[in-house]
């Protein structure tokens, strides 16, 4: 259920893919139905925790400010001793939105009439091939603006490792890793097509409500057998 290769030196891995997102040609019979990437800053929000860190880190300034004036020194010594903190600041917030963009832009989902493949990794690209057969369901988390999530449950005996996976993968779920088509947008359009293309491979066929999840609802289910 997975792959991945290493590319010679000086050149990009990504080189190799005969289809961007792919690491080899399609079968005859097969044909690509969708391709997306992360929306970048969903995934520094959500993934990287990035405005809960920044939310941190204000308060470490604010704190180190109010210390510095319940000493008895002025103003200008508070900020001071705050501008200090600031290079730290920055630098770890700097590098948690790097690594969200670079997420985002090495990471490619694709849909297919026979699978799931994410090709995801930042130094190390790893490939999953999900075939449709092997997904028990999916589901669909939306949070506004049409961004949202699709963690794809397999079937027993198929399981990847959380480590393999994160960030692509619903939160908490360690024990049995469910990947995640995350930080979409035009969730709902995607959805519609993963659970098609699903019903077409397994040959189940599925309420129209399933196809698109209620925008009020958090989760809904897009597949289940």
């Amino acid at each position: 259920m997975t792959s991945h290769r290493h590319a010679a030196p000086g050149e990009h891995e990504h080189e190799f893919e005969p289809t961007p997102g792919l690491p080899e040609p399609l079968p005859p019979g097969e044909r690509i139905l969708w391709q997306g990437r992360p929306e970048w800053r969903r995934v520094a929000v959500r993934a990287f925790h990035a405005r809960k860190l920044a939310i941190y880190f204000g308060v470490i300034l604010a704190l180190r400010g109010a210390n510095v004036l319940a000493d008895g020194s002025g103003i200008v010594a508070a900020l001071v001793a705050m501008a200090w903190l600031l290079p730290l600041v920055v630098f770890a917030l700097g590098t948690v939105l790097t690594l969200a963009w670079l997420t985002g832009r090495t990471t490619v989902y694709t849909i297919t009439s026979k699978r799931v493949v994410m090709r995801i990794g930042i130094v190390l690209t790893l490939t999953f091939n999900l075939p449709l057969k092997r997904i028990a369901s999916a589901g669909l988390r939306i949070e506004g603006d049409s961004l949202g999530d699709i963690p794809l449950t397999l079937a027993e005996g198929s399981q990847i490792a959380w480590l393999h996976l994160w960030p692509h993968c619903r939160p908490w779920n360690m024990r049995r890793p469910e990947p995640m088509l995350s930080s979409l947008q035009n969730v709902e359009q995607v959805a519609a097509i993963l659970a098609k293309a699903w019903s077409q491979a397994t040959g189940v066929e599925l309420p129209s409500s399933n196809a698109v999840a209620e925008p009020s609802r958090e989760q809904q289910p897009v597949a289940a057998h």
